[in-house]
């Protein structure tokens, strides 16, 4: 007679184990239980302890795939960084002060807005982008766009009159970036959606505002002079305004450039 050989209850208890985490949706402790099991039993750590380090694994894993999830969801320009940026080269811009501002904390929470201006190049979108990304790795919602892209998004919904649901869309976002918006004079519909959007996240949800002209020339952006003090009133009342007159980051890189290879090719003229 063929004697059957039994499974060892420890094989079919990490058996069902594996099922109950995936039903739970633990899959961190799933892939890492073992291992610290073994410790634990090496090292005679009390139960306690044992659950408490693969609860904290599961929840910092969480927190670093939530935030993989958001920064895709932000749609940031890509290797904008604050450790990228350079602020020697923009000595208006506080680095102390954006490191505090990285952190979001009361501003965020407030639904302060900041304003960013200065010439085409002077660092504006790195800034913008780079805090953006900062605030993501610090447990926030951020979304950046364009403001052309972002008006003809607004209107079009308007236009299937679910402006407002739209608009209440964007609530889920802690920070709304607005890149360009002084970019072009716009018509009546145009500004009209963007100051909705204003007022609505007036005092609740914050802008990031990036823009080549300065208050004294949004006369030119919104037609209608009434709504652009209105405008201008809603944004500064909570806010950080970044003056950032600089040379063209891109022409100061382009010149650098520019000096390098030249250099190196005077290194290799005068190679013998």
């Amino acid at each position: 007679m063929t004697k059957t050989t039994a499974t060892p209850p420890l094989s079919i208890d990490a058996a069902r184990l594996a099922l109950l985490l995936g039903e739970l949706r633990l899959p961190t402790v799933a892939r890492l239980w073992p291992d610290l099991a073994a410790s634990a039993d090496k090292e005679g750590w009390p139960a306690a302890r044992f659950l408490t380090a693969l609860a904290e694994h599961e929840l910092a894993e969480r927190a670093r795939r939530r935030v993989d999830r958001h920064l895709v969801e932000a749609r940031l320009p890509p290797g904008k960084t604050l450790d990228g940026f350079d602020f020697a080269a923009v000595p208006t811009v506080s680095k102390a002060q954006v490191m505090a501002l990285a952190a979001g904390d009361s501003w965020i929470e407030k639904g302060a807005n900041l304003l960013a201006f200065g010439p085409p190049g002077s660092g504006k979108s790195h800034l913008s982008a780079a805090l953006g990304r900062a605030l993501v790795e610090n447990g926030y919602r951020v979304l950046f766009t364009r403001t052309t892209d972002l008006v003809q998004r607004l209107q079009a919904a308007r236009q299937g009159l679910a402006l407002e649901a739209a608009i209440g869309k964007l609530d889920k976002y802690h920070l709304l970036i607005l890149d360009d918006f002084a970019y072009a004079r716009r018509d009546q519909a145009e500004t009209s959606v963007i100051f909705e959007l204003i007022a609505a996240r007036y005092e609740r949800r914050s802008l990031l505002i990036t823009a080549n002209q300065s208050f004294a020339d949004w006369s030119q952006i919104f037609p209608d002079p009434a709504m652009t003090i209105a405008a201008i009133d809603r944004l500064v009342h909570h806010a950080v305004i970044f003056e950032m007159n600089v040379e063209s980051y891109r022409r100061r890189a382009a010149l650098e450039r520019k000096g390098i290879a030249a250099a190196e090719a005077a290194t290799r003229n005068a190679a013998p």
